[in-house]
């Protein structure tokens, strides 16, 4: 196994789709990645396909999801052909909800008051153990937490920000990997630049019309430690029973 291989987690599945081919064999150990793109470009799916790739090739992961309940993401996972169930029984990956709406369990914080997500998600010592961290959606844990929103309101967010990044710079020193997903239309400029300025890798997932059909591409904008060669310009689809599906690849 040459040293690139072995300084890469396998985004797994070759039999299945060739996203692991199309972006150098997998994922550098100790990277920051930024998965960056609109509602409905297909966020979700990716970072969903990469959770069970990454577990399917031996890495432990955490999925924290700001949308979804662990049946609603067993189901979701289900209709893209990604069975979890294992995973999830034998404790390989930790299924989290980030209940930004009210008082959960991830908080633990009486009805009605306002969350210090990112303070309490940095001391959830558990979430960071395993070997990969995904966050889907990130915006909405910045959104909805009140000490970056005081920051925002006086111009300071790139601070707030800096302050994120040391501790996530913390964890992957290690070698772990972290998934951010952002939709960049829903938080401000000055508050995601830092993020996409210290990425590793750096993908933004687009939708393009063509004729009259859409289609979803994933532009590779940074990728530090690739293994081999890797697209700048990736075609996918998502498919109800099959999940990602690439189709196309221009490499620059």
């Amino acid at each position: 196994m040459s040293r690139a291989r072995r300084n890469l987690i396998s985004l797994g599945l070759d039999d299945h789709d060739r996203l692991n081919k199309e972006l150098g064999g997998g994922i550098p150990h100790g990277s920051i990645v930024l998965m960056e793109g609109d509602y409905g470009a297909g966020k979700s799916a990716i970072s969903q396909r990469f959770s069970y790739g990454f577990c399917q090739t031996g890495a432990s992961v955490t999925f924290l999801s700001t949308e979804l309940t662990v049946r609603g993401f067993i189901d979701q996972m289900h209709s893209l052909s990604y069975d979890v169930v294992k995973p999830l029984l034998n404790e390989q990956l930790l299924f989290l909800h980030a209940d930004i709406d009210s008082a959960g369990a991830l908080t633990g914080t009486k009805q009605g008051e306002r969350k210090k997500l990112l303070k309490r998600l940095m001391e959830a010592d558990t979430m960071w153990e395993p070997d990969v961290i995904v966050i889907d959606t990130f915006d909405a844990i910045l959104r909805n937490d009140p000490t970056f929103e005081a920051l925002v309101r006086q111009n300071e967010e790139r601070q707030a920000a800096l302050e994120i990044i040391s501790f996530f710079r913390d964890i992957i020193s290690s070698g772990k990997i972290i998934v951010l997903t952002v939709d960049p239309s829903a938080v401000d400029d000055e508050a995601i630049g830092p993020f996409r300025s210290i990425a590793d890798v750096y993908l933004e997932l687009q939708m393009v019309e063509v004729g009259n059909d859409i289609r979803r591409q994933v532009q590779v904008k940074r990728f530090a430690g690739m293994g081999e060669q890797v697209g700048d310009t990736i075609g996918y689809s998502v498919r109800s029973g099959t999940g990602i599906v690439i189709e196309s690849r221009s490499v620059a």
